[in-house]
């Protein structure tokens, strides 16, 4: 799989990604999360795939075992380099979504690697004991998720950059550890709290990162994915 960041797709209309898109010359790892998806529907992804694009399709689906089982098998006829779910949902819930996967992706495909949430960059320690009732501390979750994932047969996790170390030392290099909240430097956090910049998600184990408005609310976006791009690869 590339190793290029994924740029989140956080757009409401295919006009607006579109757009966005054909400032790009070259093929790139996109994002497509809920907004994207839930407002366009299914044919987003094949209109961004004609564009030659890679897609990390962000549903996060959480819901009885079955349920995530029939979505799994008709999404995986979509050639999808990334595919996710919540690890909340537990290990029956990622196994029949691993099952879902095998069972309907073409033979003439490669399957997509699954990823489990761990904890949201959204969440801070403190509002997942309260919130949550979960009386570890957070590093402790996520390891716990990740071990969960990797025991269900998934490939992988989403988590912070903070835990992607951790993660790596306990569930192994070849278990993914793919990062969202990457800012630059000099970037506004917005609703993200546990974030890095790409060097230092690169530094901490890392193994995909995932970028947002860093890129596409920049004044010029193409120079801004190639800083990110320069950063994370750690080119001079």
């Amino acid at each position: 799989m590339n190793r290029a960041p994924f740029i989140a797709l956080d757009f409401p209309t295919w006009e607006m990604t579109s757009t966005f898109l054909d400032q790009f010359s070259e093929s790139l790892n996109v994002k497509v999360g809920m907004e994207l998806y839930l407002q366009n529907g299914p044919e987003i992804i094949e209109k961004i795939l004609n564009k030659n694009h890679r897609i990390f399709l962000d549903l996060k689906l959480h819901d009885i075992p079955n349920t995530v089982y029939g979505a799994m098998k008709g999404l995986a006829g979509f050639n999808l380099e990334l595919i996710n779910v919540h690890a909340a949902g537990g290990s029956m819930m990622m196994e029949k979504a691993l099952e879902g996967l095998h069972a309907g992706t073409p033979a003439n495909h490669k399957r997509p690697n699954l990823i489990a949430v761990t904890q949201l960059t959204s969440t801070t320690e403190e509002q997942m004991r309260k919130e949550q009732l979960i009386p570890t501390t957070i590093n402790e979750s996520v390891l716990h998720y990740a071990t969960l994932a990797k025991h269900a047969g998934l490939d992988g996790v989403v988590c912070s950059p903070h835990e992607a170390r951790l993660i790596k030392e306990h569930c192994g290099n070849d278990f993914l550890r793919v990062t969202p909240g990457i800012r630059l430097a000099e970037d506004h956090l917005a609703d993200q709290k546990r974030v890095t910049t790409p060097q230092m998600a690169k530094e901490m184990g890392s193994s995909y990162i995932v970028v947002g408005r860093s890129i596409t609310g920049a004044v010029n976006p193409v120079l801004a994915y190639e800083r990110i791009v320069h950063e994370w690869e750690g080119k001079e």
